[in-house]
């Protein structure tokens, strides 16, 4: 499946672009808000080919489809021409979440589009230092600058934020950025920098005091700012007049929010962030060890959930108030134990397919990147994945005692392994040899327990050896009758249903017209009953039933969707025979549904067969672009 496939897919399933409130993406998963969770089928998605894993998880719906997740995110764009939002401005109704989730999930959505800078001045911060540290250059100018484009993330944050932040909480991004321009206006930084010689700490604005505070390189304030100004905003624009908006509007939010700002939510976010600093320090000054451990064991089940974002905030106010933070660290350590845990599944597994993924995956995970490890691996066999969490708590407890910290937000990973200081820089080295080691040796111990995989591989191979009971002599497919040996290399596929053939071209879906969800046929079915056209399993039963794959025994893999736009009928009209992984034969009857019913609500029966992996075959020939079809008679021939 090609990424725009996969792209329609997913959108698809998530429930359409009318269901999405907002999507990003990080470095290998697609994260939707949606209006609605329901609608989102999670287990077709988790199932979908090129998917690694989909969850609901810190108010999002989350997609992990790895390294390709920026051209799959490119995909959805253009199929929703860019524009994710409701139509012609329609707000998104409002989500009931806990407040543990809607605070995950709004730090996620603000953070997540910052990050691409975040990680380029991160690395670029750890070629600065290894070059500092090597005496390569120094007091030249190319290092200075390569000095400044690593901490200018840092220094001009709140105007990151601020942009990310608006479209977050959905007010105007360029009123958000004055905010910002408030907090960094040389009439604040330059006079808190010289409190020491002038002793001025305040400024007054109509009796009111404004404290001078460094906002640089702070997080809290901003977003605070930004989201009080998208209350303040509409309350504003609906007060004044239509014809005066864009005269007084903008001037009037300015003139409330930079003095709130400066007076009571800069101050306030600024000792939050504070406080947050000193006790994460508190606790490792007090309980390093035990911390350590604690955060390195959880970090990998925190990816797993996507929840990581959570203490990006505090990682972020560590360094830039403090040059450094002790909590990534912890993340190196989980990253390398996973990319050690992968590799030992590649010494340990039989299977020719994931061997190339466990090899592939851990060399992913050791440059920062563990989701193909994690979920396309480790999790697969459980045992690796447990095994990593407890060589990076050992190891993250280590790095607590020799007091390890990194300099710099980047991807946890050998290539920033520049920015980590400890009490010597040998500890880093020896700790993160450790992770891998440690991840490896814990995983060959425990084993991975492959009897079901390499049962189930060895009963695929000899299944393909055979004909398939759908390999049925056909005339109207061959010149002459198909032999047994023939079929196992041109494989026929029977219909599943009797009705009336049409050619996808009549499918008023585009996604099946234009064959982007594969080549096939179409059926206008005059009976209300699915069939399976081969041996195989049942690989995604949709939540609404009106569609669903299967995988011959052989490889080949089809989806059946009945009709168009069903989805909406939520399930009704449509009785499902079996379950998502359920082994069939042909034959079998999987779904059955009501025609009529169907009709009478007003969509339209015609059923859409294709082929999902043409990828490894040359072609599909189908029986007839028109006619009557019963159930098992043949249907598509493909063509190796």
């Amino acid at each position: 499946m090609n990424n725009k496939e996969l792209a329609q897919n997913v959108l698809e399933l998530v429930g359409g672009e009318r269901n999405i409130s907002s999507l990003t993406h990080c470095a290998t998963r697609l994260r939707f808000v949606l209006k609605e969770d329901g609608k989102a089928d999670l287990k077709a998605l988790d199932s979908l080919e090129g998917v690694l894993k989909a969850q609901n998880a810190g108010g999002q719906v989350q997609v992990v489809v790895g390294n390709k997740v920026d051209a799959v995110y490119g995909e959805i764009r253009n199929l929703t021409s860019g524009n994710l939002q409701t139509e012609e401005g329609e707000a998104a109704p409002k989500k009931k979440q806990n407040p543990i989730n809607a605070v995950l999930e709004t730090i996620a959505g603000i953070f997540t589009p910052v990050l691409p800078a975040l990680v380029g001045c991160g690395m670029i911060k750890c070629v600065a230092t290894v070059m500092a540290a090597l005496g390569w250059l120094e007091g030249s100018g190319f290092l200075s600058i390569i000095n400044m484009i690593g901490d200018l993330i840092f220094y001009f944050l709140p105007f990151f934020l601020a942009v990310s932040a608006a479209h977050k909480f959905k007010t105007n991004p360029y009123l958000a950025v004055a905010l910002a321009a408030g907090l960094m206006h040389p009439v604040i930084l330059d006079a808190a920098a010289k409190i020491a010689d002038t002793g001025v700490k305040t400024i007054d604005f109509l009796g009111m005091p404004i404290l001078l505070m460094k906002y640089s390189s702070s997080v809290i304030p901003i977003i605070l700012g930004v989201w009080i100004m998208s209350y303040v905003y509409p309350v504003v624009d609906k007060v004044i007049p239509k014809f005066l908006r864009v005269l007084l509007t903008p001037m009037i939010v300015l003139f409330i929010m930079i003095p709130l700002e400066l007076i009571v939510l800069g101050p306030i976010g600024s000792y939050i962030g504070t406080w947050l600093t000193d006790g994460i320090n508190y606790l490792y000054a007090t309980a390093g060890v035990l911390a350590g451990a604690i955060l390195g064991f959880f970090k990998p089940i925190m990816v797993m959930f996507g929840m990581h974002y959570a203490i990006m905030p505090i990682q972020i106010q560590q360094v830039a108030s403090l040059g450094s933070t002790v909590l990534l660290p912890a993340a190196l350590a989980g990253n390398l134990a996973q990319a050690g845990a992968a590799f030992a599944v590649f010494v340990l597994t039989k299977n020719k397919t994931m061997k190339s993924a466990s090899g592939s995956a851990g060399f992913t995970a050791l440059f920062g990147i563990t989701e193909p490890a994690i979920y396309g691996v480790n999790l697969r066999y459980k045992r690796p994945f447990f095994a990593g969490c407890a060589a990076a708590g050992i190891v993250s407890g280590f790095y607590s005692i020799v007091h390890a910290s990194a300099n710099a937000i980047a991807l946890p990973g050998v290539l920033a392994l520049g920015t980590y200081t400890a009490d010597s820089y040998v500890y880093v080295v020896i700790g993160s040899i450790a992770a891998v080691v440690l991840g490896f040796v814990f995983t060959l111990l425990a084993g991975i327990k492959e009897d079901a995989d390499g049962k189930t591989a060895a009963r695929k191979e000899k299944n393909a050896a055979s004909a398939t009971t759908s390999a049925v002599a056909n005339e109207s497919l061959a010149d002459s009758s198909v032999s047994a040996a023939s079929a196992a290399s041109d494989m026929l596929i029977v219909s599943p249903m009797t009705g009336e053939v049409k050619p996808l071209s009549e499918v008023e879906d585009q996604a099946f017209a234009q064959e982007l969800m594969g080549k096939g046929i179409a059926i206008v079915p005059t009976e209300g009953k699915v069939y399976a056209p081969f041996d195989g399993v049942v690989e995604a039963l949709y939540r609404t039933k009106h569609a669903i794959g299967l995988k011959a025994s052989n490889g080949v893999e089809i989806l059946i969707h009945i009709g168009v736009d069903t989805v909406s009928l939520k399930g009704k009209h449509f009785t499902s025979h079996v379950e998502q992984g359920q082994s069939m034969q042909a034959g079998d009857l999987l779904v059955e549904f009501d025609p009529e019913g169907i009709k009478a609500d007003g969509y339209n029966t015609i059923t859409s067969i294709v082929v999902t992996n043409m990828q490894q075959f040359g072609d599909v020939l189908t029986a007839s672009d028109s006619g009557s079809i019963k159930e098992s008679e043949a249907l598509l021939k493909l063509i190796p």
